[in-house]
């Protein structure tokens, strides 16, 4: 399940340059189109699984051990704090906000378990989320004015 999921990663620090409302938009359009298919994946395991709570554990449990693969050095995977903060804003921004927009039935709770996985697996990774609407219309092009 869900192979190749490291490749959602591949521009992680492309897409969290610089965001403004368009840049956002586009953004999350791309993201999207290159990953809906882990989403769908995502919500098809939990359509099937008898115990949605433990289903959504181990997707959860998946995108934890992707991300100490992809990101982590040494032999216990240590992530540097600073990756793990753009990790963190990345799920906030991208993945999250993609996993409600399937308004799939259990979309908020594999949202939750991915929280609870984040936080109990990697330090100082208390994460929340949020819909793309709500964070799209927190973007302002120019703040006072000034740029």
């Amino acid at each position: 399940m869900l192979n190749d999921l490291e490749t959602m990663f591949d521009n992680m620090t492309g897409m969290m340059k610089k965001l403004k409302k368009k840049s956002y938009e586009e953004n999350m359009k791309q993201f999207l189109n290159k990953n809906q298919h882990f989403f769908q994946e995502i919500t098809d395991y939990l359509d099937l699984a008898e115990d949605k709570k433990k289903a959504a554990g181990e997707v959860a449990g998946l995108f934890a051990d992707t991300v100490e693969r992809t990101f982590g050095k040494g032999a216990k995977h240590k992530i540097p704090s600073r990756t793990q903060a753009d990790i963190n804003f990345f799920l906030i921004y991208y993945v999250f906000p993609a996993i409600l927009k399937t308004e799939h039935k259990d979309c908020r709770l594999i949202a939750d378990s991915i929280c609870e996985e984040w936080e109990r697996r990697f330090a100082d990774s208390k994460i929340g989320y949020t819909d793309y609407d709500s964070l799209y219309q927190s973007f302002r092009e120019k703040i006072f004015g000034i740029f």
